[in-house]
């Protein structure tokens, strides 16, 4: 009877990844499968890299920037394939995320809240970081005056805005429900509904001050 239960447990997990996972694909959000943690053993990634620099928290593949979906079928077919993989979601197509300590987001919500600013879907990340879902700035003429999208560039040596990542073109986040090591999750803090997304430069100020408070 455990058995049969667990499996339940399992299956009702799985169902839970690829169901946000189509979630998102109605928002129109691309989606792509991720890693995972894997069931067994004492390794914290699904991937076959030694010592994964982001575990369960990363596609698993490195043409997801082309592969990344909306159509449904694609979906499913990618979740029975992966039942337990995780979701990523490229931004700077739809959407771009700020993502920042998460003592520095929890500043950032109760100011956001008493100066009544608009504010879009926010998540947590393993309890540690939170991302902030804003309108995407795409690919504007000024680009070489932002920070650097990619995933290697973590800009902790700017004073002003200690560990805020922007995540835009050729950047991705993972999304909740993802499941990450040491029994940590991905969740939403304010859910997506929809609505028209913030523009980001109104939000920058919030999140680099709460940034700075937090240090």
């Amino acid at each position: 009877m455990l058995a049969v239960s667990g499996n339940r447990r399992l299956r009702a997990a799985r169902d839970r990844m690829a169901a946000a996972a189509l979630e998102y694909a109605a928002f129109g959000w691309p989606c792509f499968p991720g890693a995972h943690p894997p069931a067994g053993g004492d390794r914290a990634c699904s991937c076959d890299r030694i010592g994964c620099p982001d575990p369960a928290a990363h596609p698993v593949s490195a043409d997801w920037a082309r592969q990344a979906s909306v159509d449904t079928a694609v979906i499913k077919r990618w979740w029975d394939e992966r039942p337990q993989a995780n979701i990523i979601l490229p931004t700077g197509r739809v959407f771009d995320a700020f993502d920042i300590p998460a003592a520095a987001g929890e500043l950032a919500l109760a100011r956001i809240e008493r100066d009544g600013l608009p504010v879009g879907p926010v998540a947590s990340v393993g309890g540690e970081r939170h991302l902030f879902f804003v309108a995407t700035r795409g690919a504007p003429a000024d680009e070489d005056e932002w920070w650097s999208c990619h995933l290697d560039c973590s800009p902790e040596t700017v004073v002003e805005t200690p560990g805020m990542r922007w995540h835009c073109r050729d950047s991705y986040v993972v999304a909740p429900p993802s499941v990450l090591p040491r029994g940590r999750d991905a969740a939403w803090l304010r859910p997506p509904a929809g609505a028209a997304l913030p523009d980001p430069l109104r939000l920058l100020e919030v999140l680099a001050d709460s940034c700075e408070l937090a240090a």
